[in-house]
């Protein structure tokens, strides 16, 4: 036995019976099932129905509606919540957006009336919100937990009643490898969120007390619940402006119509679960994939651009390198995701070449490093990780800070580039920590996230690379490892173009403020508010050798755009936010975030979206009882598994002990 499993017991239950005796065994243990995922919490989410089942008392359908004009792509997510029940409810729900989506529109549907959602400062909109629904007037909140994570509330829905949502977001279309793609997150890994260190910066002890559950309660409402997760219907409009030679989807089964540049496309099976995240991709004509392009937006009196510009690719001779392989063996990386990250490690370890020097490192809520130093990438030394590799199981909590110190602490030989490549779902809520240290304590090694699953944490992943100036891929299922692997490996050591700048037409304000290094394949994406739009604006950088590109901001490539200026303001609130994790001063920070927030009309931090129907619904005489809707347990990965989560493990290893007991005193009797 290894000291590892000396360390950490587990908890294996042998049953050797009868087939009935199974089958008993089974049928009691899916009957308890509800029950465990209620586990402290009251069980008013669901009621028995006439056949004697447990079925939700407040039920939730998604559908989604994304519109793409070239690079902008306007999004809605509906959500329709139905009441089976005799009482009247509030729903609440954590809903996934993309990492850069800029959220700026809230509708509530009464039958045939709208009610326009407005913007206020989060706890006036929370305040508002908790007060409609005291006085029984229907009502329903937006506001952001994580950059990524937005929560949604619903006041009041009567019993047989349904009411709709309907939130709406900003997000520009990634291109890169000569493909154009938008990504829609369906559900999300629970987090795992580290008791914060006395010297956390303000943020990071914010983050620790804002749970996902921490949706406002309203008084008098606390008889909580837990409902069913939802299912999603997803069309897009792509109008891309070019010939396309391709539309497919990585991640569903899709039904593509239309021709030339326009397309609609639908889920094949017009429904799916919600279980994964939706990735839809788009390839132009070879002759016809774009170099360049600019677009436009005026509001206000304000001109806003979003550039995109495609740099050459000069091949360059590789460096040896120091690769420094980082592995998340926690346990939300359970089932499918262990398996493509053991994948993918092998993948990078068999492609080291002679000459490279390399170290692995594992951790969940600690972590080990293979080698006490880097060692040479000799047939021996490789053999040994890869058959270290082989044997990580996913268990635990996620502490992924020491393991990147350990990682950042290595000095490569000079000559060596040092790469550190991490293999993660990103199940932690600490990002604020992790990326102050990447920001700071990297050294000369560059980050090269891999997301992992079919739920990854895409603002991390996103930020820790541009953190860490490298790129990153996600790994979403076992078949694509050696694809995206040999893709990301290939680009580790041969950046496109370092040290890019844009030199624009009088006074500008751009972001991202420091663009980072480009790989091979990639695009320089910027937006800005400008003071004139009728001048030239340069983009050059090192590619080795210096190379610029001048753009004019207004031809007849020149697209409008609206939108772009919603997506300026969601990259001012980030940059803001990136100060306020640098243990910037809040006193000034905050203000500063609200004004952008409140001027463009974006749910941030300190911002979010509130609608209220005037007219009281809800008899005074009759309570609000409030149910929250579950996510969807990411596919591929086994529920209770994740460490924050401890107590659903604990839960179902004591039901099963429990049955195991009643099964030995019903065969000796």
């Amino acid at each position: 036995m290894t000291e590892r499993e000396t360390r950490k017991p587990r908890l294996y239950l042998s049953l050797r019976t009868a087939g009935w005796t199974r089958r008993w065994l089974a049928g009691l243990l899916l009957s308890l099932l509800p029950l465990l995922a209620l586990a402290g919490e009251d069980p008013e989410g669901l009621m028995f129905n006439e056949e004697g089942e447990w079925v939700a008392t407040l039920a939730m359908d998604t559908s989604v509606h994304m519109q793409v004009h070239g690079l902008m792509a306007e999004v809605s997510v509906r959500q329709t919540y139905r009441n089976d029940s005799n009482r009247w409810r509030e729903g609440r729900y954590l809903l996934p957006l993309p990492e850069n989506a800029a959220v700026g529109a809230l509708t509530l549907r009464i039958g045939n009336r709208l009610v326009e959602g407005e913007i206020r400062e989060k706890e006036d909109a929370k305040a508002v919100y908790e007060a409609a629904a005291a006085a029984g007037q229907r009502a329903s909140l937006v506001s952001q937990n994580r950059p990524n994570l937005f929560q949604t509330a619903l006041a009041n829905i009567g019993p047989g009643e349904e009411i709709e949502i309907e939130v709406s977001y900003w997000q520009p279309v990634t291109y890169r490898d000569g493909v154009f793609s938008l990504g829609l997150p369906l559900t999300l890994t629970p987090r795992y969120l580290p008791t914060p260190s006395p010297d956390a910066s303000f943020a990071m002890h914010a983050m620790s007390r804002e749970t996902p559950e921490s949706l406002p309660a309203v008084a008098g409402s606390l008889e909580g619940g837990v409902a069913a997760g939802p299912t999603v219907a997803l069309v897009a409009d792509i109008d891309a402006g070019l010939p396309l030679q391709r539309i497919h989807s990585p991640t569903h089964a899709v039904t593509v119509f239309g021709h030339e540049g326009r397309h609609r496309v639908e889920l094949a099976n017009l429904v799916e679960a919600s279980d994964r995240d939706f990735v839809l991709e788009w390839e132009p004509e070879p002759s016809k994939a774009p170099r360049s392009a600019v677009f436009l937006d005026r509001v206000a009196g304000e001109d806003y651009a979003l550039l995109m510009l495609v740099p050459p690719t000069l091949p360059t001779a590789p460096l040896p390198r120091e690769l420094i392989l980082v592995i998340d063996n926690s346990g939300s990386m359970s089932g499918a995701s262990m398996a493509q990250a053991i994948e993918a490690a092998d993948r990078a370890l068999a492609r080291l070449r002679p000459g490279d020097r390399f170290n692995v490192i594992r951790f969940d809520d600690d972590f080990d490093l293979l080698f006490a130093d880097a060692v040479p990438a000799q047939p021996g030394n490789v053999a040994r990780a890869r058959a270290y590799v082989r044997s990580l199981r996913a268990e635990g909590g996620t502490e992924m800070l020491p393991a990147l110190v350990a990682a950042f602490a290595g000095h490569a030989p000079e000559g060596y580039l040092r790469q550190v490549v991490l293999a993660t779902d990103a199940a932690i809520g600490n990002e604020d920590q992790l990326l102050r240290l990447i920001e700071s304590g990297r050294g000369k090694s560059r980050l090269f996230p891999v997301g992992i699953g079919s739920a990854p944490n895409d603002h991390f992943l996103r930020k820790a690379a541009e953190l860490g100036r490298g790129t990153g891929v996600v790994v979403r299922d076992v078949n694509e490892v050696a694809e995206k692997m040999d893709g990301l490996l290939a680009k580790l050591d041969r950046p496109a173009m370092r040290d890019i700048q844009v030199d624009w037409p009088g006074v500008t304000e751009a972001y991202p403020a420091r663009i980072p290094d480009l790989y091979q394949g990639e695009a320089v994406q910027v937006v800005a508010r400008l003071d004139r739009v009728d001048g030239i604006a340069t983009v050059r950088g090192l590619a080795p050798q210096p190379w610029s590109r001048r753009l004019a901001l207004v031809s007849e490539k020149s697209v409008p755009a609206p939108g772009v200026a919603r997506l300026w303001g969601r990259a001012r609130i980030n940059a803001l936010e990136d100060e306020l994790r640098r243990s910037g001063d809040i006193e000034s920070l905050r203000p500063a975030i609200v004004d952008v927030a409140l001027r463009h009309g974006l749910v941030s931090s300190y911002t979010s979206l509130v609608a209220v129907d005037r007219t009281p619904a809800r008899p005074a005489d009759q309570g609000l009882a409030s149910t929250r809707l579950a996510n969807a347990t990411p596919a591929g990965s086994l529920a209770f598994a994740q460490g924050s989560t401890g107590w659903m493990r604990d839960a179902l290893l004591a039901a099963l002990l429990l049955l195991g007991s009643l099964l030995l005193l019903r065969t000796r009797s």
